[in-house]
């Protein structure tokens, strides 16, 4: 069977487990090495045995920041027809030696896999970027805003795919099937204030601080709020002291969950998730679930997932670092969501994700480009 499906190298420096919905759609519709390093602090990786052929390809990392990743060059010269997908970051030294050698070598073609262009590279990284990603056949970038940056710079369009970024999609849906409205901010609050909901690590770089304040300053106004904490971290002795210090008595220090259908049904029944710091692949976990997400607006200095905020309908922003910016974003953010309805703002993160941020769009990406 597997000589009849294109043969793809897929390279990562580890196998992210918020990663295993598309790759085992690209596992099952190609003929799929799997080059992954090991043992990336902080992040979950998926077990190898789910995926059919899987090799070690050990990282060496040299003159910080750059490093290799061994096993994959010799790949190259195969003369068997091969697509390799890779990392796609300056520093890995591999993805130029591979991506220049596939110029030159026949029935070759080189992708990156890449978040691309940030909006803050200084003029030495973004004259770099500028040769680097024209070494590829194509880059599947992370989001539009990447790839807006990126052609803005003289990068060709042709030969940048927004792909986005997803979560184990399916799995998620089995859950969402089985939610529904309960009691349970309502049972430990005993109120009935409108729930925020934080979910992460709680380090000081999350500036959960921030979030805080700005319920602080909302309540001096006679505006209310919960406060869930669904996380732990370095940063808990510190916040938990903020909270006495600002007499908060609406804050609950949920702790670590790793239950996901526990994980959804603490999102679900929140009102919306602030994430005052980056918000990363939360705004697809909460929007999975039908949660808005709050987080601010200086997009080069957030992780691509916040494409997925439609202000004022899955979300919205507040200026980075500022209090009374955030304030008045939630104070906002919960009049629309009176105005408009619970319902109506769910099932409009809901269609946001099933649209675009999913591994059956990622595989629909993957396959018309490499088939091509």
């Amino acid at each position: 069977m597997d000589g009849y499906r294109k043969k793809i190298i897929i390279q990562d420096l580890i196998a992210p487990l918020y990663r295993r919905g598309i790759f085992e759609l690209l596992d099952k519709d190609f003929n799929v090495t799997w080059l992954f390093g090991k043992g990336a602090d902080g992040i979950k990786e998926l077990d190898w045995s789910l995926l059919k052929d899987v090799k070690e390809a050990k990282i060496v990392r040299f003159l910080n920041p750059f490093y290799l990743q061994k096993g994959i060059i010799k790949y190259l010269f195969s003369r068997k027809r091969i697509s390799f997908v890779v990392n796609g970051e300056p520093y890995f030294v591999t993805s130029w030696v591979v991506s220049i050698l596939a110029r030159i070598i026949p029935n070759k073609k080189v992708y990156f896999w890449t978040h691309g262009w940030y909006g803050r590279e200084s003029f030495l990284k973004k004259t770099i970027k500028k040769i680097y990603f024209r070494l590829p056949t194509k880059s599947f970038i992370y989001g539009n805003y990447a790839r807006n940056l990126m052609m803005s710079n003289g990068l060709p369009s042709d030969k940048l795919v927004v792909i986005h970024n997803s979560l184990d999609y399916d799995a998620q849906l089995r859950i969402r099937e089985r939610l529904k409205p309960s009691d349970i901010y309502k049972s430990h609050f005993k109120n009935n204030n409108a729930n925020i909901i934080f979910i992460g690590r709680l380090t000081h770089s999350k500036r959960i601080d921030l979030l805080l304040s700005s319920v602080a300053q909302l309540s001096k106004k006679g505006l209310n709020f919960n406060v869930v904490l669904v996380g732990d971290g370095e940063g808990r002795k510190d916040l938990e002291q903020m909270v006495v210090k600002l007499n908060l008595p609406n804050v609950w220090f949920y702790g670590a969950s790793y239950d996901e259908e526990q994980n959804a049904k603490l999102i679900y029944n929140s009102d919306f998730c602030v994430s005052p710091g980056n918000v990363g692949l939360t705004a697809i976990h909460c929007l999975t679930f039908g949660t808005p997400v709050l987080t601010h607006n200086d997009f080069p200095y957030q992780g691509p997932e916040f494409e997925v905020i439609e202000d004022g309908k899955t979300g919205a922003f507040f200026e980075r670092n500022n209090e009374l910016s955030l304030a008045m974003a939630i104070e906002n953010l919960n009049r629309i969501m009176s105005e408009c309805g619970r319902d109506t703002i769910r099932r409009n993160c809901y269609d946001k994700i099933d649209k675009e941020w999913n591994p059956n769009y990622q595989i629909r990406v993957f396959k018309e480009v490499l088939n091509s």
